[in-house]
C-alpha cells in the first residue's frame, strides 16, 4: 500500500494529518473539494479552524456512533469548529455559500460539512 505523507500541505492552512482518521489507521485521503471548502471557511473568518473529525474508517465510524453510510467513510465530510465563532454562524456562512448543494449539519459544538452530490440539511 502506498504511504501518504501526513505532513503534506493540502491547502494554505491545512495538512493531510488534520483530516486523518482519529483511530490512527492511516486513512487520510480527503476529497480535494472538501479541503477547498474548509479552506474557504478559514479564509472567510480569518481564524483557526479545527477539524474535529474528517476521514473515518468503518471501525472508528462505528465506535463514534456514525451513520452506517456516513460521508466521513468516503473522505468527503468534516466536522469543524472555528475559534471564537459560534457553530451556527459557520453553518449560516456555509449555507449562504452553497445554498443548493452539499450536506450541512448544525450541532451545538461544531458544524458538519460534506461535499456529497445532493443537497441535505439537518440539525444534530
Amino acid at each position: 500500500m502506498h504511504e501518504l505523507d501526513e505532513k503534506a500541505q493540502l491547502s494554505n492552512n491545512f495538512k493531510r494529518r488534520e483530516f486523518s482518521c482519529k483511530c490512527g489507521c492511516g486513512f487520510m485521503s480527503p476529497d480535494p473539494k472538501l479541503v477547498q471548502v474548509v479552506q474557504r471557511v478559514r479564509e472567510y473568518f480569518d481564524k483557526p479552524v479545527t477539524i474535529n473529525s474528517a476521514c473515518r474508517c468503518p471501525v472508528h465510524n462505528s465506535d463514534v456512533g456514525g451513520a452506517r453510510n456516513s460521508a466521513h467513510l468516503q473522505g468527503i465530510a468534516a466536522d469543524i469548529s472555528v475559534k471564537e465563532v459560534a457553530p451556527s454562524v459557520v453553518h449560516e456562512f456555509l449555507d449562504s455559500l452553497y445554498p443548493n448543494s452539499f450536506g450541512l449539519g448544525s450541532y451545538s459544538s461544531f458544524t458538519h460539512i460534506d461535499v456529497r452530490k445532493e443537497y441535505a440539511r439537518w440539525n444534530g
